[in-house]
């Protein structure tokens, strides 16, 4: 009884020794992993690096994790034109069968996919803010966006014809769809405002009503899937396969 109790005291303490290995390993990488991914996607801050799963160790000696977890508060994606970005907030991703090299310098997911968000006054930049003619005398733009439930979003447009003497209620508001293609989120009104009686035709209003924005460079090649008007933005989803983390 003796023997069998001294060696089950053993058995804890080399399982203890064992799980505190285990747990400053893991540490490790992902602190090596952050900085990498960090180095690779020219972040400003190191991003949240999680690998799940126990034991760690037992994963490295088969070559592959079975899932890691990425988070990135901020994250200046380029657009169609390339000389121009756009923030993308909380972007944070669930990564599967990560094969790395032996020094953590280099990490690849086999499939990839998470959310982020796109808030209104990001995407507002990319509407026509400043005045533009949709008919004779007359202007609009888009002075803001906001939730306008149920998936839409709520666009407010400012019109205005001071030479016809005619006051209009300002700002109209128009319930848009947003929707995404390829790598691009378009906008798009699902009615058209009245305005007034005045006669404009509905292409001149669509041209300030409906905008798109295009998103590329999305971390380790990552791409654009959906899009869903929400309260604070526009939340997308995110997914890719052979996304490199770090490398």
């Amino acid at each position: 009884m003796r023997a069998l109790r001294i060696l089950l005291i053993l058995v804890v303490i080399l399982g203890g020794l064992f799980v505190i290995a285990d747990r400053v390993a893991v540490h490790f990488a992902q602190n090596e992993a952050a900085d990498k991914l960090k180095t690779t996607e020219n972040l400003a801050t190191t991003p949240d690096v999680s690998i799940k799963g126990f034991p760690f160790l037992t994963q490295v000696l088969s070559g592959e994790l079975d899932d890691v977890e990425v988070g990135i508060k901020d994250y200046d994606a380029t657009t169609g034109n390339g000389s121009e970005k756009i923030r993308i907030d909380d972007l944070n991703a669930s990564m599967k069968g990560v094969t790395f090299s032996g020094s953590f310098s280099s990490a690849t997911a086999a499939d990839a996919t998470g959310t982020a968000l796109i808030t209104y006054d990001e995407l507002l930049k990319t509407a026509k803010s400043q005045p533009t003619d949709v008919a004779p005398g007359v202007t609009a733009r888009v002075i803001g966006l906001s939730d306008g439930g149920n998936g839409k979003i709520k666009v407010a447009v400012k019109v205005e014809a001071p030479a016809l003497g005619v006051k209009l209620p300002n700002p109209v508001y128009v319930l848009s769809s947003v929707t995404a293609q390829g790598n691009t989120v378009r906008v798009h009104a699902d009615n058209l405002p009245e305005l007034a009686g005045m006669e404009v035709a509905g292409s001149r209003i669509r041209t300030i009503t409906d905008f798109q924005q295009r998103i590329d460079q999305l971390p380790g090649g990552i791409k654009l899937d959906k899009v869903q008007a929400a309260k604070d933005g526009v939340e997308i989803t995110v997914k890719g396969s052979d996304v490199r983390l770090a490398g």
